[in-house]
This record gives structure tokens, C-alpha cells and sequence, in this order.
């Protein structure tokens, strides 16, 4: 099998990866599928921010790392006592495989699985160590359980969801990260209401994907805001009721409510914005927190912000989502024509190209760009 390796972060981590090459593509040995575990063929993997966290040192993980964690593909192997799938069935790869025990998967929070959380970490899979090896056995950390930058990975049952062969496979590639967190950070953790306001901080697949998810909730006023004017159209595309950049904020939150948005959908990965997210609140008003900071980032606001005017900050990690259910609702609005996926869809390239692929992405010239094994 063939997979994207990083094996040491590039310098200072400002960019030029089309010439420092953080990612090769190299060979290794394909492994089985293991006891509840499924091995998958790459149909397209897909770009995404955290991705770029990883490799410019904001996401530490152990190296060296097969990356890649949004993908559809086709089951190729079925490990011991996994009865209830088929080869060749499609299916989107979710990096958060909830074990179904653990406290937070008992409370209905998969997302937050704490078996799964420790595994992530490690670079191994739910239900054993890593498997992926170099041709001289050397050991390849997973990704996120999924390691999708790749034409195969094996990953556990729990990270699959099969979906219908009539959802194209380039909207397919984006159910598992993007529209997963963008969407259910507004249905899950937002919880937001028919005729609330919403503003989204933050232009990019996931905050493109609350924008589509605050339209299919019914919201009022829906603001967009991103310093590239050049994404600009795509929110409102999306469904947006008004876009600005960040110093309009504020302006084009008086215009729309008069006191403030009721949520507030954090997509940037900026410890500044979630303060400034904080001050264009209504009273009662929730701001959410889907993006991320460098692990160094603090954030400090006026403590009376909580207790005083009733506000919440709230922290959405993959939208709180239930993926089986998620996903499934997600075919079904997007075959009503109501969740324009599409949009997210910059272009596709050969996996081979994926180290300029990571430049246009940190230079915000592309959306989603899926990769081609």
C-alpha cells in the first residue's frame, strides 16, 4: 500500500510545503484487519485544517504519522467477528470510533469517547496497537484511527459508516469531518432554534458547514465573517444572510438583531475571535468553539461575561455528532436538495500532490480539495 508519511514537522511551520515536502508518499506493508476491524479502499481523502495542524506543530502527535482523517471508500476486508458488513459497501471513515462502553459514549456522546481519545492520541486503533509498517518493519503511527492520505487503511468497525450508492463519492469524502462538525456544532452543541441568529467566524469547510446547517434549522439571521473577501460569495451561496470581514462584525451584528446573536460558531482556530465572538453576544447567548488554537493559546475575558449576562462558552469537538444517525440525516437533506455539499468541493488532485495541496490550503485558496489515491 502507498501512504502519505510525515517524519518530522517542516522548520518553523510557515509554509512553502510545495518545497520543504513534510509528506512522502511511500511504501508500506498492507496490513490484515484484526478482530473488529475493517480494511478499506480509498475512494478520495479529503484536506482538511486539522490536518495542517498537525504538520505545522499545532496538533502534536506522534511521529512518524500516516496523516489523513476525512475519506469514503470501499470495504475491501472484514476482520474476525465482523458479520454485519459486506465487501465492496461504500463508506465514509469517522475519526472518532466511539467504543459504545466509556462514559461519555454511555451519555450519548460518542464524539467524546474516552477509549477512543487515548488511541487517537497514541497513533493506534480502537482495538489494538498500530499496525502500519514500513517495508523494514519500522512502526507508522495512525491518524486519527483512519490514516486516509493513502489507497488502504485498515481501521476499527466503529469508524465506518456505510452510506447509499446514489450520494456521489466527492459529497460522500466530506460527511465525516467537515460537515460533521460544522453541521452538528449548530444542531448538537448550539442546539440553535428556528428564527435565532447565528454568526460564524470563519470561512472554511466547517464553518461553510454551519452556515448549510443553520439554513436547515430554520435560523433568522445568518452572519458570515472571514478576512478572505475571496469566500465571500461561497457563504452566501451556503445560505448566509450577510458576510463582512471581522471588523464589520460588529456593525453587521446591530443590523441584523439590534443586541447581539444568539450563538456564535467559532470556525477559525483563534483564541482573539472567541473573545471578540464573547462581546457580540445577546444575553444568554452561547459562543462555540469548534476550531483550534495552538495549544499555547490563552484566552482571557472579563469573568462577570458569565455569571452577569447569563453568557456560555461552549467546546464542540467533531459537533458532538452521532455519526451513523448524523450521516444518514445528512443523505436525506442532501437528496431533498436542502445540503449543498457540493459547494465545499474546491477541486480534486492526485494524492501525489498533496505537499501543494497543504500550500493552498494554509494560503486559503481552496475549500476542500480532495485527493485522489
Amino acid at each position: 500500500m502507498r501512504a502519505a508519511i510525515l517524519r518530522e514537522l517542516p522548520g518553523d511551520g510557515s509554509g512553502n510545503y510545495a518545497e520543504s515536502r513534510p509528506l512522502a508518499i511511500e511504501e508500506l506493508a498492507t496490513p490484515g484487519p484484526r478482530a473488529a476491524e475493517v480494511g478499506v479502499d480509498i475512494i478520495y481523502s479529503s484536506l482538511c485544517h486539522s490536518d495542517l495542524s498537525v504538520i505545522n506543530g499545532s496538533r502534536p502527535r506522534p511521529l512518524p504519522m500516516a496523516l489523513g482523517h476525512e475519506a469514503v471508500g470501499r470495504i475491501a476486508s472484514l476482520g474476525p467477528g465482523v458479520d454485519h458488513l459486506e465487501v465492496g459497501t461504500k463508506v465514509v471513515l469517522v475519526f472518532v470510533p466511539g467504543c459504545g462502553t466509556c462514559r461519555a459514549c454511555a451519555a450519548g456522546r460518542p464524539a467524546l469517547c474516552h477509549r477512543a481519545a487515548v488511541s487517537n492520541t497514541a497513533g493506534d486503533l480502537l482495538h489494538g496497537e498500530a499496525l502500519l509498517r514500513g517495508l523494514g518493519g519500522e512502526r507508522i503511527n495512525h491518524h486519527l484511527g483512519v490514516s486516509a492520505f493513502a489507497d488502504h487503511a485498515v481501521v476499527a468497525v466503529e469508524s465506518v459508516v456505510p452510506v447509499p450508492e446514489d450520494v456521489p463519492d466527492e459529497v460522500a469524502a466530506m460527511f465525516g469531518c467537515a460537515v460533521l462538525t460544522g453541521i452538528g456544532a449548530i444542531r448538537h452543541t448550539a442546539r440553535l432554534e428556528a428564527g435565532q441568529s447565528v454568526i460564524v467566524y470563519g470561512l472554511g469547510a466547517v464553518g461553510l458547514a454551519a452556515i448549510m446547517g443553520a439554513v436547515l434549522v430554520g435560523a433568522g439571521s445568518i452572519i458570515a465573517i472571514d478576512p478572505n473577501t475571496a469566500k465571500h460569495d461561497l457563504a452566501l451561496a451556503a445560505g448566509a444572510t450577510a458576510v463582512g470581514t471581522p471588523e464589520q462584525a460588529r456593525e453587521l451584528v446591530a443590523a441584523a438583531t439590534g443586541d447581539g446573536v444568539d450563538v456564535a460558531i467559532e470556525a477559525s482556530g483563534s483564541a482573539r475571535v472567541i473573545g471578540e465572538a464573547l462581546q457580540v453576544l445577546t444575553r444568554g447567548g452561547a459562543v462555540i468553539c469548534v476550531g483550534l488554537p495552538h495549544p499555547e493559546a490563552e484566552l482571557t475575558v472579563p469573568a462577570l461575561t458569565f455569571a452577569g449576562a447569563g453568557k456560555r462558552l461552549l467546546g464542540s469537538y467533531m459537533g458532538d455528532a452521532k455519526p451513523a444517525e448524523d450521516i444518514a440525516y445528512f443523505v436525506k437533506v442532501w437528496r431533498e436538495g436542502r445540503l449543498p455539499v457540493e459547494l465545499l468541493h474546491s477541486d480534486t488532485r492526485p494524492l501525489e500532490e498533496i505537499n501543494q495541496a497543504l500550500d493552498a490550503l494554509a494560503e486559503g485558496r481552496v475549500i476542500r480539495r480532495l485527493l485522489k489515491p
